[in-house]
């Protein structure tokens, strides 16, 4: 099992609608896909920073989620030009993080 720490940059003064648009579009989408996005955060120190916490059983699963969420007509045509309208996508970083052996995210 794996997490992704998903680190992401609205542009500016856009977060609160990202925020909007992320819980009430990008998450339930995602989910619908067989995601496990289990956090979101913003930033109480970046005005326009924004983080969410996603949890992969293995690599196959993350493999097979990805592609039913990004390979889509709605992701592309729909979904993915906002996403490119709030956020600022070259800020955007991804770290994959394990739990260590006595995480209480196992």
């Amino acid at each position: 099992m794996f997490y992704e720490i998903r680190r992401y940059q609205a542009r500016p003064g856009m977060r609160d609608e990202w925020v909007e648009y992320m819980e009430g579009t990008v998450i339930p989408y995602m989910t619908e896909r067989g995601m496990s996005v289990i956090a979101s955060l913003v930033d109480e120190e970046d005005p326009d920073g924004y983080v969410t916490l996603r949890r992969f059983e293995s690599e196959a699963e993350h493999e097979r989620v990805y592609a039913a969420a990004y390979e889509t007509d709605r992701w592309k045509n729909e979904i993915y030009p906002m996403v490119e309208k709030l956020l600022d996508l070259d800020a955007v970083t991804v770290t994959r993080a394990a739990p260590t052996r006595r995480s209480p995210l196992l």
